[in-house]
């Protein structure tokens, strides 16, 4: 094993011959660190954390007591092929938080970015793949395969159907079945989730341009009301904005193949 001279590990801790511990690093008591794991420049891990299979824990990174990293993946086709989980730097990982390795049908790789808050009981599937920014809140779950653009807030015992987009800057309400991609700056909510509004408070925090936002606002009336299909829709309402960025990834997001369905628009 590789233990950085400046690493702080509790004489409880177990950490596996292979294991590689960087500068910095805090392991506290009854951690459990697997062969293969690496963890980066200043990672906490608070007492009774787990971290297995070919994992890296980026700069950082603070976990919680009783989070589960990067054990097998809860997959019935995976027959303990070598696949991986790659969180990135500055992530805050809350109390019972479990994340997944990819699968060999889905990648290979779960891919997690930067600067994210899991909060308690929170589940990253296997194969998924999470930007930056992102917010889950309290037992809020993601099935395999989903792709989680940035700045996306999920609520409270949200539960997100395999293979789902959800687009940048995008929020879904608590207590949410999602079983759509969401679109970017969408605002979804309901027993099966429903799209009922813009995340407008998300783009003014995040400082987007005002005249961006209420050109993305405009297309998004136009889109509810219109006929067509969702991207024939908002290719008319956009017409004319091709400088507004947000469209454009509106635009984009919509464009682009999918397995699955769009959330629909609410009555």
């Amino acid at each position: 094993m590789a233990i950085d001279a400046s690493a702080t590990v509790a004489p409880t801790a177990l950490i596996e011959p292979g294991a590689s511990v960087g500068p910095g690093c805090n392991i506290g008591a009854f951690c459990v660190i697997g062969p293969e794991v690496t963890l980066g420049e200043g990672v906490t891990l608070h007492s009774h954390v787990a971290v297995a299979g070919v994992t890296t824990i980026g700069a950082g990174t603070e976990i919680y007591p009783f989070a589960s990293i990067g054990h097998a993946p809860q997959d019935l086709k995976f027959a303990g092929e070598r696949t991986e989980l790659i969180v990135g730097a500055r992530n805050r990982i809350r109390e019972h938080c479990t994340m997944n390795p990819g699968t060999v049908g889905g990648g290979g790789v779960t891919r997690i970015g930067n600067d994210n808050l899991f909060m308690m009981g929170t589940h990253v599937a296997h194969d998924c793949v999470l930007g930056d920014g992102i917010i889950m809140a309290n037992n809020a779950t993601l099935g395999g395969h989903c792709v989680v653009e940035d700045n996306v807030v999920l609520g409270g015992l949200t539960g997100v159907h395999q293979f789902v987009r959800l687009g940048r800057g995008c929020m879904v309400g608590g207590m949410t079945g999602v079983q759509g991609d969401v679109i970017p700056f969408g605002m979804v909510t309901g027993n099966r989730a429903s799209l009922v509004a813009l995340n407008l408070t998300g783009l003014k925090r995040r400082g987007e341009d005002r005249a961006h936002i209420n050109g993305l606002r405009a297309v998004f009336a136009e889109m509810t009301k219109s006929h067509g299909t969702l991207q024939e829709r908002v290719a008319a309402a956009a017409e004319g904005q091709s400088e507004n960025p947000l469209v454009a990834e509106l635009v984009r997001f919509v464009t682009t193949e999918s397995s699955r369905a769009f959330v629909p628009i609410a009555d």
